[in-house]
């Protein structure tokens, strides 16, 4: 425990490094925001440090990066969240592969550039691929994007069940939220969009800036489950996010370069770890889900250039295990992914690795765009007059500045 000296001396500290010097700014570096302080360096001759520390490289015109956010499932751990991945592309901009539950926290600590975290590619409406949508949108909204947030999402059986009727709701739900920041954050930001296409289909969602995004259908309980291929400049990564083995994904993600797919457990191993009865634990992890045989297998047949393990606990021994299982049925390059595996891709070369990050970070700050980009009034006469008045006056310092 520290003791009040040391909090004192701490405090004396931050006030002597801070000078008065405005830290809640991003630097600008090669026209790109970075936290304030950092300057990234090119890689040299794919010589990538072993660890990778966010906002100390500078990605390459023709590099594609890839960080898995979350890689677990809905029972989370504290170590590993739900399913998410983030790719960022040399061009300068950046996607999101699902959201799943607690995935925006292992991206606070990369500390990005949220104006440039707009889009988000959604397999399915489960919570663990989706269930932080509502925190990144507002999240984000406060961090500096200025912009909508946009939501591509696959149709469903019926209305109710598609990606916009979630959208939709998750917009009524956060009304007391997003209505309360009126006025204080731009506008636009506070806009989340729902691009819902026909799950049923393959065919391209998204093609903008050399960037082009298609979906095919996957096979997860009920219709409305997608997969994802991306192809920029050459490049290309696979998303699935969950479903058995199935035809479309054996075409589509045919050589890609990243192939990320479920690697679920056996019945056997779910049925030690979760308690589950054979029964349920073969429909889980054989009939909605695929286990590491079955991940082996498909892999052969794509034969990508790294194809990427999931959705599993990544305690060590079931690690193994599965690892094991997998090996049984595939032979070609592997990467059994954690929470921040990081992934550089070029065309000769690519980087497995893992991100090390300060758990006490915060974001790198607002931008002048964000600050000077349109807004409403204030939030004003949403209070009833008897609430406001209970204030206790004079207790708040006035403003030292115009506020007008």
């Amino acid at each position: 425990m520290k003791t009040p000296l040391a909090v004192a001396a701490a405090a004396v500290a931050c006030l002597a490094l801070f000078g008065g010097t405005a830290l809640g700014k991003p630097d600008k570096v090669d026209g790109m925001n970075v936290p304030f302080g950092r300057v990234p360096q090119k890689v040299q001759k794919n010589r990538y440090p072993r660890t990778f520390y966010p906002n100390t490289e500078k990605l390459a015109a023709d590099e594609m990066r890839i960080v898995a956010l979350g890689t677990g499932m809905p029972n989370q751990s504290p170590s590993n969240v739900a399913a998410s991945f983030l790719v960022e592309l040399g061009n300068g901009e950046s996607f999101l592969f699902d959201v799943g539950t607690g995935s925006t926290d292992r991206l606070a600590g990369l500390e990005p550039d949220y104006s440039e975290l707009d889009t988000v590619f959604a397999s399915h409406l489960h919570t663990d691929h989706v269930g932080d949508v509502a925190a990144l949108w507002v999240g984000g909204w406060l961090n500096g994007r200025y912009t909508p947030l946009h939501v591509y999402g696959p149709s469903g059986s019926s209305p109710e069940l598609g990606t916009k009727a979630h959208v939709d709701h998750i917009r009524a739900a956060w009304a007391w939220d997003v209505t309360s920041r009126a006025g204080t954050l731009p506008d636009a930001g506070g806009e989340i969009v729902a691009h819902e296409f026909d799950h049923s289909k393959t065919a391209v969602i998204y093609d903008e800036n050399g960037v082009k995004v298609t979906s095919f259908p996957a096979i997860h309980i009920r219709d409305g489950s997608v997969s994802f291929r991306l192809d920029w400049n050459g490049l290309s990564f696979v998303f699935g996010g969950d479903s058995v083995p199935n035809k479309w994904f054996a075409k589509e993600a045919k050589g890609a370069d990243v192939v990320v797919h479920e690697c679920f457990f056996t019945p056997e191993q779910w049925m030690k770890i979760a308690g589950f009865p054979y029964k349920q634990a073969y429909w889980v992890t054989s009939q909605i889900h695929t286990p590491p045989q079955g991940f082996g297998k498909l892999m052969s047949m794509v034969q990508p250039r790294l194809a990427v393990a999931y959705h599993y606990w990544n305690q060590r021994d079931l690690e193994f295990e599965l690892y094991g299982g997998v090996r049984e049925t595939y032979s070609g390059p592997l990467a059994m992914a954690d929470d921040l595996t990081v992934i550089n891709v070029t065309k000769d070369h690519i980087e497995v690795r893992e991100v090390t990050f300060n758990h006490d970070s915060w974001p790198q700050g607002t931008s002048k765009e964000w600050d000077t980009a349109p807004r409403g009034e204030p939030a004003t006469g949403l209070m009833s007059d008897w609430l406001k008045q209970g204030t206790l006056k004079d207790l708040v310092p006035p403003p030292t500045q115009p506020i007008d």
